[in-house]
């Protein structure tokens, strides 16, 4: 008999999990909204997926969205000045996990794997634990249900480092060549320009990571989409003219009502296991490793720890899932988390001397711009230089 495995949370790890798993366990996959609820909610996100996370999707055949903008570069601006535009590898995509989510759903139900629709509360995971012999915990930001013990030394902070501020949106003519574009407005925050594909067609990204209180936070009390979108082309105007130059201002709009985000994260990174009443409950994405949004690695890193995960119990698929499985797992994630996050915590401050000077030797030499490039599909390349120079 195959042993049965419980996932709480329907977003990047937990559905990944679901695919790599399924095939060899019994999987229930616990989500609180049905693919249509996903398709006309709000947008949860920004998200790209380097090469490496698109390899991993496919490698576990889940549904693919072809017809997504390649993204091939990274275009990086200092203040007004363009510096570099770096190659990335492999073509990376960003597609609206509204769309992405809603369709692994419905594959997931056709291939026969238990879907389970209820909102999951703390006071129901004991009684999960027990009716599972493994209980993983991908709930996601608004997570976790479990209380995984949080990781001082990677824990450095106790407030959001900025405010997230995200619309998708129409009218906008993208970067060329076709990639992310990277704002840096030195101790005021980051404008991110992404090229990604919604139901309705392609849409621009514009994401800003704001100082709290400094000069781009300006979204206080902006409750309608009207005056979102008022207020980020004021903003785009002032302080981001190379953005402003390729707005088309008749066109500019939301590619739904629902299309645009305002949020705050707390960065925490949480051991990803714990045994409660002689049962081993494990955790997976944001819901144990939440890194802030500026290096764009949340959907990235929970699909690396998907696969870590699914490769440290197909190891003990025929073994007790005990605590050595917990502390496998960790072993097997935690250089990689320390990467993520300390380049992450790293770039939410100053940058070092040395690390302006990679950036500003990578716009006068091309290999140097495409190594950078190569961190966000790379972090612990990016953790290398930061840290290790």
């Amino acid at each position: 008999m195959k042993k049965r495995i419980g996932i709480i949370g329907g977003g990047t790890a937990g559905l990944q999990l679901a695919y790599s798993l399924k095939n060899d366990f019994d999987v229930t996959l616990h989500h609180y909204e049905e693919a249509e609820e996903l398709r006309r909610g709000r947008i949860q996100s920004t998200q790209v997926h380097f090469r490496p996370a698109l390899d991993r999707e496919q490698r576990f055949q889940m549904p693919a969205a072809d017809a997504a903008p390649p993204i091939k570069t990274i275009h990086f601006t200092l203040g007004q000045q363009k510096l570099f535009v770096g190659r990335l590898t492999g073509a990376a995509s960003s597609v609206d996990q509204r769309m992405a989510y809603a369709a692994a759903l419905e594959d997931l139900a056709q291939q026969g794997v238990r879907l389970h629709k209820a909102r999951v509360s703390r006071s129901e995971i004991p009684a999960l634990s027990e009716a599972y012999e493994l209980l993983i915990d991908a709930t996601g930001k608004t997570g976790p249900l479990v209380d995984f013990p949080v990781e001082a030394e990677l824990t450095p902070f106790h407030s959001p480092q900025r405010k997230c501020i995200v619309g998708y949106f129409k009218g906008v003519a993208p970067v060329e060549p076709e990639g992310v574009s990277i704002t840096v407005l030195p101790g005021t925050g980051e404008m991110f320009e992404i090229p990604a594909l919604t139901e309705r067609g392609p849409v621009t990204i514009l994401f800003i990571e704001a100082v709290p209180e400094g000069i781009l936070d300006v979204f206080k009390g902006v409750r309608t989409a009207q005056e979102f979108t008022e207020k980020m082309k004021s903003v785009v105007q002032r302080y981001f003219p190379e953005i402003d130059g390729r707005v088309d201002p008749d066109r500019f709009s939301f590619a739904d009502e629902a299309a645009y985000l305002q949020t705050a994260i707390t960065p925490v990174i949480r051991r990803p296991y714990l045994v409660q009443s002689g049962k081993l409950v494990l955790g997976c994405g944001d819901s144990v490793f939440l890194a802030d949004p500026i290096t764009g690695q949340g959907c990235n890193t929970a699909s690396y720890c998907a696969e870590q995960l699914f490769e440290t119990l197909i190891a003990h698929k025929d073994s007790p899932w005990d605590e050595m499985v917990g502390i496998d797992y960790w072993n097997r994630t935690r250089p990689y988390i320390t990467a993520v996050t300390e380049w992450t915590n790293a770039m939410t401050g100053p940058l070092p001397d040395h690390v302006a000077q990679v950036l500003m030797q990578a716009a006068a030499d091309q290999q140097t711009a495409d190594r950078v490039a190569h961190w966000f599909e790379n972090p612990p390349k990016a953790y290398e230089v930061f840290f290790k120079s």
